[in-house]
């Protein structure tokens, strides 16, 4: 017991630390501890686990900053001159500082299974750096503690981003040669398999970032890194996706679920009533005073395929569709991820109808995916515990698609055994299950302002926005695709509203919505929702795009969006303390 209280006294130590990589390590005796047995390295590599996504704020709020939502304000990325070398942040290394000095000492242990616990820190150490260089690009590459004394490293240059990323990969390699565990009931522990999926994430990233910033000239190394992806993808087993009871709730149940369905989720962070751990997901997506009350948009919307398969824009009268007919006989992820049709949430229990409320959405296609029905205490207190997914199988088999895109390697077989299934598990049939498209959709053509013109590319991108929304990944797609122009030009569109007055969204018969200029009117509607659409440019309001008609418009405020934006400055703090660290091109 003194032993375990002082392995918990020396990760205390670390967990304190500051910014800095020269921390006074721990003493002789606490280090034999730690490294003398196989429980106190466990003990130790735990304290990694805090790199992984914050489950209060979550996964789910990370696609807000994206061309598919729309959101109250705007963030500091976007916002004029918000974002700026004194405002930067995120240049903290104590978290390597914890792995670096693990691997150093856990190298030199004489535990029989080192290795293990080795691949895991390495895991982690390639988490740790591939947030890095998405963020700022090139950083110092440090893999060995460092004293005081290191005047060379501690002020030395940054390392070029093309070399930290073949370390990352290095180390993923590594864990995946040496973590023991293969796969994990639970979703909660770093697994062999776990190691594959980032591999595949972290590849996919790597390799689209450099066929697409043309201006480092890696786009010869592209393809390297995509055939990382196919392989890593291949040899993950164990892993199908989720099939509820009824179709209708296969999609949805992986997000709502308070124990994972091992089936399809890959890791997860657990959440627990009993241990006071929660998520803040009710509150963030509905509270109309708390969170940035996201919204999918129409623009976004307008992907969904029907369920015949076919574009829901092949359709001349889309544009004008009302809500409660455009969301019907449409992919069944669709109504999974927002409140469609016969929707219904609880009040202590009690069923009502829930159509999409207009106190709480600004675009009328309010998100569902990740919040339970039942409205106390979730909507007014941050007490979710459905289990946070970090990562899952439907996003290992969109990674290996988009690579098998990107490499021109589709098969028909390939294609149905990944976007042929996910579309499968959303109800979809015909054609589109088992062979891949040979004629582009000028939609999507135009979604992605020209840049992908492959018709099994852009279909591939179709159900990677689908299946993946509100998961976090969407910013980074579209940094990794270098059309940051979207998080500015993207329209924050709405259901069409063909004039004012009052509308039945779900079709039972009970207007829900009011949509008025002026003065506010009177309805016998219970609990309407009044939402006053005169003309005005301030922020915050919403408009009709043609005045007393047309698709609702929000104006969360001015947009900016600069090419330099696709790094963060390095904060003028750090590059004050050391000059050598120099400024990413256009933040100088």
């Amino acid at each position: 017991m003194k032993i375990f209280y002082s392995i918990l006294m020396a990760l205390s130590i670390l967990s304190l630390s500051s910014c800095e990589l020269n921390e006074v390590p721990v003493d002789t005796a606490t280090n034999q501890a730690i490294f003398g047995s196989e429980s106190g390295m466990d003990l130790y590599v735990n304290s990694f686990y805090n790199i992984l996504p914050n489950p209060d704020v979550g996964v789910f709020q990370g696609d807000d900053v994206s061309d598919i939502v729309a959101r109250n304000g705007v963030d500091n990325l976007l916002s004029p001159n918000a974002l700026s070398p004194i405002t930067s942040s995120g240049w903290n290394w104590s978290d390597l500082r914890n792995i670096n000095y693990f691997i150093e000492n856990a190298e030199k242990s004489s535990v029989a299974n080192k290795n293990n616990y080795l691949g895991l820190a390495r895991f982690f150490r390639a988490l740790f750096y591939f947030d890095k260089v998405k963020r700022f690009g090139d950083v110092p590459w440090i893999d060995r503690t460092i004293e005081v004394s290191d005047s060379p490293t501690l002020m030395g240059p940054r390392n070029s981003r093309f070399e930290v990323m073949d370390k990352v990969l290095a180390d993923l390699d590594f864990a995946i040669e040496n973590i023991s565990l293969t796969a994990d009931p639970s979703c909660t522990r770093i697994t062999k398999n776990v190691a594959r999926a980032y591999k595949t994430r972290i590849c996919l990233y790597e390799a689209s970032f450099r066929k697409y910033h043309t201006s480092y000239n890696q786009q010869s190394a592209a393809a390297r890194w995509y055939n990382e992806v196919v392989q890593a993808a291949n040899n993950i087993s164990g892993f199908s996706l989720h099939q509820a009871a009824s179709p209708d709730r296969s999609y949805r149940e992986l997000f709502i679920a308070r124990t994972p369905y091992a089936d399809e989720t890959i890791l997860v962070v657990v959440l627990s009533a009993n241990l006071q751990v929660y998520s803040s997901a009710n509150r963030r997506f509905i509270s109309p005073t708390y969170g940035n009350r996201p919204s999918l948009t129409r623009r976004f919307v307008n992907t969904y395929l029907k369920l015949d398969g076919t574009p829901f824009t092949a359709d001349p009268a889309y544009a004008t569709t009302q809500f409660v007919d455009e969301v019907k006989n449409r992919d069944l992820r669709l109504k999974q991820t927002i409140r469609a049709e016969d929707y219904r949430r609880t009040e202590n229990g009690v069923p009502v109808i829930a159509p999409p409320n207009f106190s709480q959405t600004f675009t009328g296609y309010q998100p569902i995916k990740w919040t339970y029905d039942e409205r106390f205490p979730y909507d007014d207190e941050s007490r979710n515990d459905n289990a946070h997914v970090i990562m899952r199988w439907g996003e290992v088999l969109l990674n290996k698609a988009e690579a098998l895109a990107e490499l021109g390697r589709m098969t028909n077989a390939d294609w149905a055994s990944t976007i042929g299934a996910l579309r499968r598990r959303a109800g979809i049939t015909g054609p589109t299950l088992t062979n891949m498209p040979t004629v582009a959709d000028p939609y999507m053509v135009n979604f992605y302002r020209g840049k992908f013109t492959d018709p099994v590319l852009l279909e591939v991108l179709r159900d990677r926005a689908i299946e993946l929304g509100f998961e976090g990944l969407r910013p980074s797609d579209l940094i990794r695709w270098r059309l940051g122009e979207l998080f500015e030009e993207a329209p924050m569109n709405g259901i069409y509203v063909p004039a004012l007055g009052e509308y039945d969204l779900n079709g039972d018969g009970i207007k829900d919505v009011y949509f008025y200029q002026g003065t506010k009117p009177t309805s016998s509607s219970p609990g309407i929702a009044f939402v006053d659409v005169s003309p005005s440019s301030a922020a915050g309001r919403l408009q009709l795009s043609n005045g007393t008609s047309g698709e609702v418009v929000f104006n969360p405020g001015v947009r900016d969006w600069e090419d330099k934006k696709y790094l963060y400055p390095i904060p003028q703090n750090d590059r004050t303390m050391n000059p050598a660290l120099g400024q990413n091109t256009g933040w100088e």
